[in-house]
């Protein structure tokens, strides 16, 4: 069979023997000269970006972090070598292992190349959308690459689980520094290494690279001096005008909070009016993007005179503000409101994340106080006992949290961009390197994507509030122990005697499943844990018209959340429904509906001017 013939015969995506050298085509340079005008004109808007980073750091506006994190990385990575250099078996054997990996690439390589089919690298492919690209495998070249990348990837994970003597901790931060580099290395994150971005860089002549240049220039700016990694259009969103637009208004506010209420839209509502606590970690919009996606407008629509907690995006004013304050000047004085405004003390509450977690300790307090206003409390995505914490964790020890604090003396507060890029690396794969690549390197502008700009739009930390919930509830566990202090009293969950709608996400990476099916035998009521598809956004803000995900209802949440899940009903689409059921049960009276404010005057229009304050 002729040479062109087995071209024609043995073509396919898993094989070379039928590859065309006519595609290697769109990978040579066409334009030489025009590759190095733009190459040059990159090299100059490369020069702005690290201008920009400079010109902070040259006035004493900011200061080089990196070398605190970078330290921690090499010595936890260190006790990983130290483990395998300190016994010359262990070290052969990690060799071995590694470069036998690669010779059976370079083998298969070969193999395939001369025509042997049988040679597919069946056992290293793998579902990875960050090579979809065809030519990562029907190219010899990509394709040694990227069997290379997967076999030394999963062998620096081999190397971390394998090694003896750690402590959980060490490891644990071993493990996710290991998937940080990796997810940095990665190929498709340069243009040389990418099949695709080779294709673009020579079809463009290096226009991309121009353009992606500025844009990284003009992040960094925006960032003054740091990097704001842009992952949506920005300028598509506005506050207030076609994102957060559901009808309120702002009835007071205090120095922490502005306390919103929304219009209703039925013409009765339940008696019992619903305080949602968000977290002060991003802003409460989240619940209310779009009125399509939005929990705060459904919950209106079904009789829920709903009330929000607007946290303050706090400045150097706010350093001491801590907990107590939160829970004095935030959900006590939003209780205060809501009873002023309606005439209720009755008062059903929602918390959210790490609002979720202010609640609790908050319901604690008050349960030792005598304080009975909130009738039950719903929990989303929310940890009370932080044992399986998840990757956050590798945030946390007592060194980190020092420099954490050591940081927070000068300003008073923890800039938001830190938040976002601890959030941003739980999942660098998914929200960092795709980002990096479409606007550096393709030149391209992200699509508007409404969850997205929520999430860019990033909150300050109180210096105190902040400092009080790392070491109290990530380092030391306190709430779940009984031991965390609020207003100068130990304060124990087993005195909530509420009841408590609990809701974990399936995929969550910030509060895993685990962790917040654990929390349940915390209170001293009944919980109804509820478990639903999807992760930390996608499995809270999921409404009923979508008909996407599930979720699953069961008993008591006792044991182990697998074991749990294989006994539990599983429905189909949004829980929102069931927990209006749940709070039905709870109290079904309505009266006429309410006005915003009552008595109250309103002092301006939602959602507000705090949530309007960016970091």
């Amino acid at each position: 069979m002729t040479a062109d013939r087995k071209a024609e015969d043995g073509g396919g995506k898993s094989g070379f023997a039928g590859f065309d050298p006519k595609s290697v085509e769109p990978y040579i340079v066409r334009d030489p000269e025009g590759l190095a005008v733009n190459l040059a004109r990159a090299a100059e808007q490369l020069g702005k970006a690290a201008s920009a980073w400079l010109a902070p750091r040259e006035t004493g506006e900011k200061t080089d972090v990196f070398a605190e994190p970078v330290s921690d990385m090499v010595k936890t990575l260190s006790k990983i070598s130290e483990y395998w250099l300190s016994d010359p078996r262990r070290t052969l054997e990690a060799q071995t292992h590694l470069m036998g990996s690669f010779f059976d690439i370079w083998s298969r390589t070969i193999q395939r190349m001369a025509g042997d089919i049988a040679a597919d690298p069946t056992s290293i492919e793998r579902t990875d959308k960050r090579f979809a690209d065809e030519d990562w495998v029907k190219n010899p070249f990509f394709d040694f690459i990227r069997q290379a990348y997967f076999a030394t990837s999963d062998w620096a994970e081999r190397m971390v689980n394998d090694a003896e003597g750690l402590d959980d901790h060490t490891k644990h931060k071993a493990a996710f520094y290991v998937r940080q580099i990796s997810s940095a290395l990665s190929p498709t994150n340069f243009v040389t290494t990418n099949p695709q971005l080779y294709r673009e860089t020579v079809a463009s002549s290096g226009a991309n690279l121009v353009k992606g240049m500025q844009m990284f220039a003009e992040d960094i700016a925006a960032g003054r001096g740091d990097l704001r990694l842009r992952q949506t259009d920005t300028s598509k969103f506005a506050i207030g005008e076609n994102i957060a637009i559901t009808p309120g208004k702002v009835i007071a506010q205090s120095d922490v909070c502005q306390v919103i209420q929304y219009e209703a839209s039925t013409e009765t509502v339940l008696k019992r009016p619903l305080l949602i606590c968000p977290p002060w970690i991003n802003k409460f919009y989240v619940l209310d993007l779009n009125p399509q996606k939005s929990f705060i407008k459904w919950a209106v629509d079904q009789g829920h005179t709903v009330f929000v907690i607007s946290w303050v995006n706090p400045d150097e004013r706010h350093a001491s503000k801590g907990w107590e304050a939160y829970a004095r000047e935030g959900i006590g004085f939003a209780l205060d409101i809501i009873e002023q405004a309606t005439g209720e003390r009755d008062v059903n509450a929602i918390g959210y994340c790490v609002g979720g977690t202010l609640l609790a300790a908050t319901l604690a307090l008050h349960a030792a106080e005598g304080d009975d206003r909130i009738r039950s409390a719903t929990l989303f995505t929310t940890q009370v006992d932080f044992t399986y914490a998840g990757d956050l964790k590798v945030f946390v020890d007592d060194d980190q949290i020092s420099q954490i604090e050591r940081k927070m003396s000068a300003t008073g507060y923890l800039e938001g961009s830190k938040m976002a890029t601890a959030f941003n690396m739980l999942r660098a794969s998914e929200l960092i390197w795709p980002y990096f690549v479409n606007n550096y390197l393709k030149g391209q502008e992200p699509l508007p994507f409404d969850l997205l700009y929520w999430n860019s739009d990033s909150t300050r930390m109180p210096a105190a509030n902040h400092s009080f919930y790392l070491r109290n509830c990530y380092l030391e566990n306190k709430l779940s122990k009984g031991e965390m202090v609020l207003a100068g009293r130990k304060i124990s969950l087993g005195d909530v005697k509420i009841p408590i709608y609990n809701l974990a996400t399936k995929e969550d990476h910030i509060a895993p499943a685990k962790s917040v099916f654990l929390g349940s035998s915390s209170f001293g009521g009944k919980v109804t844990f509820v478990l639903s598809g999807s992760g930390h956004i996608a499995g809270v803000v999921n409404p009923p018209d979508k008909g996407k995900y599930q979720y699953w209802t069961g008993g008591p949440a006792k044991g182990d959340v697998e074991e749990w899940l294989g006994r539990a009903k599983e429905t189909p689409g949004s829980w929102w429904p069931h927990w209006h059921g749940w709070v039905e049960k709870l109290d079904r009276k309505r009266v006429p509906a309410r006005k915003p404010g009552g008595p109250l005057n309103s002092l301006e229009e939602a959602p507000g001017s705090y949530v309007r304050a960016r970091a």
